[in-house]
């Protein structure tokens, strides 16, 4: 398995949502707070809207941008904690197919 994994994130009828056709995943979206994120942590980047490479890894690798913090699971997904934009979400477990 690879330390980096990789979406390619995009709005859909105003939704960040992300493909996976390796596991069958259309237009899966962000929801609680994660969208909020995905919003700040993309407001500099023209067009992101369209889609943009999101790259994330349980550890810290060189040039990362943001860290989430594991809180607490919840219905088959987990709670996440970011200091930096003082926001917490939740991550479906549709993301950890």
């Amino acid at each position: 398995m690879n330390a980096i994994s990789v979406l390619a994130p995009y709005k859909y009828e105003g939704l960040w949502v992300f493909d996976d056709p390796d596991v069958g995943l259309r237009r899966e979206p962000f929801v609680f707070g994660i969208d909020t994120m995905i919003d700040r942590l993309v407001a500099h980047i023209p067009d992101a809207q369209g889609g943009f490479r999101l790259l994330f890894s349980p550890t810290p690798f060189p040039g990362y941008t943001l860290k989430l913090e594991w809180r607490r699971p919840e219905y088959g997904g987990n709670w996440y904690w970011c200091s930096q934009f003082e926001l917490e979400g939740w991550l479906c477990p549709a993301l950890f197919k």
